[in-house]
This record gives C-alpha cells, sequence and structure tokens, in this order.
C-alpha cells in the first residue's frame, strides 16, 4: 500500500509538475476518476484523513533520506553483503519518491565529473549525405557507426560532463557536419541523439529487435537487445549504445527509444517475471507454453494439441507411428533460428511423460534470450563508464526508462509555462493565441514533431527545478522555449514562413491574421522540416 500511495504521488507531481516536498497532505486525494486504475485499488478504501497522515511520514522520511541519509550510504555494497543498509534500502526502493532518488542521483553526477571547463569538449564530424532521403545503405554509413568509430579514441572520462542546465550547457562531445555551417552546439547534438534513436530502431542496425509479440498486435512499436551471439566489433557497439544512455542522463535530453520492460530489468539488475515479461515479450510462445501446461486429460488430448500444430516447423510424425503427429524437442529462437533444447532435442519426441519437461524448456529459452547476458554486459559496461552503476540500485525499471527516455507525450501546459516572450511579445498578443490554439488542437504525433522543428528532439523533460522556485539560470535545457517577432519586416505575415533557432529553442513567429493560417504554417513548418530541400 505504501509503494501504491508512493507510485500515486509520483503521478500526482508530475501533473501538477511539483516535487513531493511541496505537496501539502491536504492536496492528497483519490478522485472518482481513479477507482478505474488497478495501480490505486489497494487504497481505495483507504480513509483520505489516513491516506494524508500516511503520506505526510512518507514525505519526511524523505525529506530525511535526500538531506542526510543517502549521501552517506555505500551502495556499492548492495548485491556483496545481504544486510548491509545499501541493501535493505534496495529492498525498501518503492518507499522513495521518484524526485528524491533523481536528486540524489544528479548531485552523485555532478560530483563524478572527470571533463572540467579547462578541457575542450572532443568533436567529431558527421557526413549527413551518407542518410540523405532516409535510405541507409549501409550500417557504417550511420550516425551511430561514424560516431562510434571517431569517439572509440576518446577516453570515457572525457564525456564524463556536469549535467545540462542554463542557456549554454555542457555536452559529452561536440557535432559538426560536413558542409553544414552551424551557430552553437546545442541543437546539432539534440539532432545527432534523435537520429541514432531513429537508426536503433531500424533495419539499419542489427543491435535491436522488434517484440515478437508485435504480430499479435502486443507492444507494437517495442524493441528488445537481438539475442544471437556476438563478434568484438557488435560488443564495442553495444558499449557505445551503453555510453550513449550514460550521455543522454547527463545532458538531460530524453531519448525516444521505445525499448520493452525486460530491457530496463536487465540494466537495473532485476530478475525476469517467467510469467508476465514472457508474455509481454512474445505472447505467441507465451500461449504455446501455456497449451502444453494445462493439458491434464489423457494422452489424446495431447495427440489433439500436437495436430492442431503439425503444420509448423517445430513438429513431424512420431517414428513409432508414423501417422501420428508430434512434436520433437526443438524450438526456434527470435531470430528464427531452430535450435535443439536438449542433447539429440530433434530425435526425442514429446510425451505425455515428459510434456511438462518440453513446456519448461521453451520458457526457459525465451528467458535466456529475454534475459541475453552477453549483449547487457556489454551495455552495462558502456553506461557504468559514464554513470556510477551503483546509483541503478535505488531505481526501478520504470523509472530508469523515465529518467533516460522521459515521457512519450507533450505537456503543452508545463511547456506554456516555461516559455519566454521576446522584444515585446506578450502571451496576450492575438497571433500567440492563435498559436497556443493552434497547439491544442494538434495530436500527440503532431505536438512531438512540433517540438523536433523548434529544438531537435521528440521528448523534453518533463520536470525542472525551477518548480521548486530556483532561479530562470536552473532551467533544464531545452527551456525555456522563447517566443520571438520574425527577422526583418519586409513582406505580408501570412505570406512569411515560422522559423526557428534549434540551439535557442526560439520561434520567431509571424503575426499571423488567423488561426488558419497559423495551422496551415505551423502544420507545413513541422512536415517539411526533414525535407532537405525544403530551405
Amino acid at each position: 500500500m505504501d509503494v501504491a500511495l508512493v507510485q500515486y504521488i509520483n503521478r500526482l507531481c508530475r501533473h501538477l509538475a511539483i516535487t513531493p516536498a511541496r505537496l501539502h497532505p491536504h492536496e492528497v486525494y483519490l478522485d472518482p476518476s481513479d477507482a478505474a486504475d488497478p495501480r490505486v485499488a489497494c487504497l481505495l478504501n483507504v480513509p483520505v484523513e489516513s491516506l494524508r497522515l500516511r503520506f505526510a511520514l512518507l514525505q519526511s522520511l524523505n525529506n530525511t533520506l535526500e538531506s542526510f541519509f543517502l549521501p552517506l550510504v555505500e551502495l556499492r555494497q548492495t548485491h556483496t553483503y545481504q544486510n548491509s543498509i545499501a541493501a535493505l534500502l534496495c529492498e525498501a526502493k518503492g518507499l522513495i519518491f521518484y524526485d528524491t532518488k533523481v536528486t540524489v542521483m544528479n548531485r552523485v553526477l555532478n560530483a563524478t565529473v572527470q571533463r572540467t571547463a579547462d578541457h575542450a569538449a572532443p568533436e567529431i564530424t558527421l557526413d549527413p549525405l551518407e542518410i540523405v532521403g532516409g535510405e541507409i545503405r549501409s550500417s557504417e554509413n550511420t550516425y551511430f557507426c561514424q560516431a562510434a568509430r571517431q569517439l572509440s579514441c576518446v577516453p570515457s572520462s572525457q564525456l564524463c560532463v556536469k549535467l545540462a542546465s542554463g542557456g549554454d550547457p555542457t555536452y559529452a562531445f561536440n557535432i559538426r557536419f560536413t558542409g553544414e555551417e552551424v551557430h552553437g552546439t546545442s541543437g546539432s547534438f539534440r539532432h545527432f541523439l534523435w537520429q541514432v534513436c531513429k537508426e536503433l530502431q531500424s533495419s539499419a542496425l542489427s543491435l535491436l529487435l522488434p517484440c515478437p509479440s508485435a504480430s499479435a498486435n502486443r507492444n507494437k512499436g517495442k524493441y528488445i537487445l537481438t539475442p544471437c551471439p556476438i563478434s568484438y566489433a557488435e560488443e564495442q557497439l553495444l558499449h557505445f549504445f551503453g555510453q550513449l544512455l550514460g550521455i543522454a542522463i547527463r545532458a538531460d535530453v530524453p531519448l525516444p527509444l521505445d525499448l520493452l520492460g525486460s530491457f530496463w530489468k536487465g540494466l537495473v539488475g532485476e530478475p525476469l517475471d517467467p510469467e508476465q515479461d514472457l508474455q509481454e515479450a512474445d505472447v505467441l510462445t507465451y500461449n504455446y507454453v501455456k497449451k502444453f501446461e494445462n493439458v491434464s486429460l489423457n494422452e489424446s488430448e495431447l495427440e489433439a494439441l500436437c495436430a492442431e500444430i503439425s503444420s509448423q516447423h517445430h513438429s513431424g510424425e512420431s517414428p513409432e507411428s508414423p501417422s501420428r503427429p508430434c512434436c520433437t524437442f526443438t524450438y526456434y529462437t527470435m531470430t528464427g533460428e531452430e535450435v535443439e533444447l536438449c542433447q539429440g532435442g530433434r530425435s526425442f519426441t514429446v510425451s505425455w511423460e515428459n510434456k511438462d519437461v518440453y513446456a519448461r524448456a521453451v520458457r526457459s529459452l525465451r528467458l535466456r534470450e529475454l534475459q541475453n547476458l552477453e549483449c547487457m554486459t556489454a551495455v552495462r559496461a558502456g553506461l557504468g563508464s559514464i554513470i556510477p552503476m551503483q546509483l541503478l540500485t535505488m531505481l526501478s525499471p520504470l523509472e530508469i526508462e523515465l529518467r533516460t527516455c522521459g515521457l512519450p507525450y507533450i505537456n503543452l501546459e508545463f511547456l506554456k509555462a516555461h516559455t519566454m516572450y521576446q522584444v515585446g511579445l506578450m502571451e496576450t498578443d492575438q497571433h500567440i493565441e492563435f498559436f497556443w490554439t493552434a497547439l491544442e488542437m494538434f495530436t500527440q504525433e503532431e505536438l512531438c514533431k512540433f517540438i523536433k522543428f523548434a529544438c531537435n528532439q521528440e521528448r523534453i523533460p518533463f520536470t525542472c527545478p525551477c518548480k521548486d522556485g530556483g532561479p530562470d539560470t536552473a532551467h533544464v535545457p531545452p527551456y525555456p522555449m522563447k517566443i520571438a517577432p520574425p527577422d526583418g519586416a519586409a513582406g505580408q505575415p501570412d505570406s512569411r514562413y515560422i522559423r526557428v533557432e534549434t540551439c535557442m529553442f526560439m520561434v520567431k513567429l509571424p503575426q499571423y491574421t488567423s488561426l488558419d493560417v497559423m495551422l496551415e504554417k505551423l502544420r507545413y513548418a513541422i512536415h517539411y522540416r526533414e525535407d532537405p530541400l525544403s530551405g
């Protein structure tokens, strides 16, 4: 119940854009709309006074943990000494608010900076012509591989920089595009991370595999690490992938990666759930295993099941009775390769006596593929070269995903609260009102495209230190968004186009005369931003 309350408070504070420390206990209540949420089902019958009192206790506990206790705990002992404070803290991590964990994490990240201001940032040169038109001819031409080659000789200590903050943030490396004159480093860096995520989740690179459940319309668009033996070159690419995760955390740039929950469990070192994680990753195999586990009446029922799946590759005819269909101890991996589940499995028939052994063997094969220890070890090694890995012991799989990838939707109210108007513009100006009304009419997909157009990243942080009353300099990049008049004053406003300064998250907005014109110009801008010939 405490864990459910903490998770509810985390969501409530995200919605209100404040930290739990600033939430008054009397602001805690369960709305009737929350009744349908299974995550808070155990709290529905608790009197509101008890909820508020319990929240006040958790709030006090978190304040003490954040200000005094957590900085003193040696977290590296978590998996070494079972009765250490670190191990007990790991067991109780569900009682700690997400904001408390992030605050402590950020302090540690700033305390482990290895490249100071007097050292020049490494610079890599990318050739955009290699990926013009959206078709990448070879994986070696991808931004990911171009960057991996050039950064392979840069010590990882040079990539460990302080957390990005303010108007001129420090990033792990600078990017120069061949043949392009780019002013500032932020826009090109954020565009690089966006392009790399796009490449990772495409056929251009083979490090990630689409979730097998997608073929059954479940978890479409989600990815897992490709489960197969890896070469040294692939291990180096996975190591670089882990480094990019750490670089994005230090840069506070949410990555548009859609990875299955089992990936994040492996990253923080949590064991997989044999039921839930298998069902999420490969529902067809899960149902297949369940069919064998649920055969309980007699051998004829097993025969009927074998007959049902006899058209599939992993079945054949019984050697004792050629007319009777049967299954052998083989199954197909996620990459489509038929493997034996035991020594001599191709000649070993599934029978009434060993059907449960067969079902366990298929389940075990899939869980080993999901754990993918060889690939995950390489990713964790890369991540550990950028951020201290003991920090992950405090985070749940969902929380490390949130810290790395943010939320896949745009909160317009939060964006509006973190917008500045420049050169005499005001929020009450008619064209500014048209602008916000137009964005309110956009779908989430269109809003993500607008954000990509304006600051070169699809996802933006949903939290900002200024929500605790900090100064403007504490803004997390790319905030604040700035709206300014267009350059020059020539021509009719309705004939002009919207321009942006992506490094500064600045939108140069003409004074359009109607909402329809504003909608037309905004949609033109966000849909043509990737066309190299659109200007």
